[in-house]
């Protein structure tokens, strides 16, 4: 299912959210000389690799590799793993910076990143396979929003049935979400990061009070005219 909306309505510009996915597109291609397809060419280097990080703490340890962990965050390793974390940012991102407010938002999303791939590095930490993409910093944001929207309706549509869509409520579909990153992995996918992320996300907003603490200075109502859109 991929989402294409909530039924939440935001006074103020998700600013934070859609710098992200400006930033992520243009690296995308940058990374590619322009194009769309192919591998990345710019910025392979940049990709985060466990074991190198591991050996940041030893005394022949690269300093870089542990700046290795933020840069990874904007690198995709092709344009569906691109398109598919551009969607999930863009429908449930804005309702959470509203909640969070734009600067704590953006510095959250960087520490469910880091989580990410803390959790992902712990799993493996022998690993010296590359490893990109927004994914983890994303599931922070999938966390959160399960938090603090539960009974909020998504749009969502399944391919290649894209003239159907379809509305589910939000806590259904983070729940199926999160169990398929640890009971049906994909090879490739770092599903630990996904499941390291979405905690985080959870223990932050729990942190810092809770939905009704959070929620108290939000400027959100529902969109009346949701299902008729």
């Amino acid at each position: 299912m991929i989402p294409v909306r909530d039924n939440l309505l935001r006074k103020n510009p998700a600013i934070i959210v859609w710098t992200l996915v400006a930033l992520n597109v243009i690296i995308y291609l940058w990374d590619r000389n322009g194009g769309l397809f192919g591998p990345n060419i710019g910025f392979a280097d940049l990709a985060m690799r466990p074991s190198q990080v591991l050996l940041f703490m030893s005394p022949k340890g690269d300093p870089i590799e542990l700046a290795k962990v933020f840069t990874s965050l904007f690198l995709h390793g092709n344009l569906m793993h691109l398109v598919g974390n551009v969607l999930f940012l863009a429908a449930f991102g804005p309702s959470v910076e509203e909640a969070l407010k734009s600067p704590r938002f953006a510095l959250y999303y960087l520490f469910w990143g880091l989580f990410a791939a803390a959790a992902h590095i712990f799993v493996n930490p022998s690993s010296d396979i590359p490893t990109v993409g927004a994914s983890g910093a994303i599931g922070g944001v999938l966390g959160a929003y399960f938090l603090l929207f539960p009974g909020a309706q998504i749009r969502v549509v399944i391919p290649p049935f894209f003239f159907l869509p379809f509305s589910v409520t939000s806590w259904m579909l983070l729940v199926i979400w999160f169990l398929w990153q640890i009971f049906i992995p994909q090879a490739g996918v770092a599903n630990w990061a996904h499941v390291g992320g979405f905690l985080a996300g959870m223990v932050t907003i729990l942190v810092i009070g809770g939905r009704k603490s959070v929620l108290a200075e939000a400027e959100l109502e529902e969109d009346e005219d949701f299902e008729d859109d």
